[in-house]
């Protein structure tokens, strides 16, 4: 009798393991592709369930499960999911360009709005300069009012 009652207690835990892979199975198909469609409580059943699953042995998991199982711990969902789309370097690469030739045309617009160049830019104006500083006494150690100094001063123009 006591025989029997064990049989009937390890065909009756097999047939349980048996509907519960076929449940699960279903559930855990190509969880890739419908992970992000699912609900919130159905993502929380599907990973409490696959939970559950795991604490078996793992020769009884199906290939789909353990995927699944996978898929929930290291897949590119939630707070793993990659912050740039396909095609995000072509974007920026083509706002900078953008911004760059908004910048260039902005600074050619204001170089043609200028004035012309201050009269203090002549080189009659820089020699001018020289001459006052020299009568100044302006940095008599190495600047132009030095003992042989030989260097133009401030005369830059040509």
């Amino acid at each position: 009798m006591l025989r029997t009652v064990a049989t009937r207690t390890r065909v009756g835990a097999a047939r349980v393991i048996q509907r519960r892979n076929a449940s699960s199975n279903v559930a855990v198909q190509n969880i890739e592709s419908r992970w992000k469609t699912l609900s919130t409580a159905e993502q929380n059943t599907i990973a409490k369930q696959l939970e559950e699953a795991q604490k078996g042995d793992w020769k009884a998991l199906s290939l789909d499960e353990k995927k699944a199982a996978y898929y929930i711990a290291f897949g590119a969902h939630g707070p793993r999911e990659p912050l740039t789309k396909p095609g995000h370097g072509m974007k920026v690469f083509t706002g900078v360009l953008g911004v760059l030739a908004a910048s260039s045309a902005l600074f050619y617009a204001i170089r043609l709005g200028g004035q012309e160049k201050p009269h203090t830019v002549s080189k009659e104006w820089e020699e001018a300069t020289n001459e006052y500083l020299k009568s100044q006494n302006s940095n008599p150690i190495s600047g132009v009012s030095s003992e042989g100094y030989k260097g133009t001063g401030y005369v830059t123009s040509k």
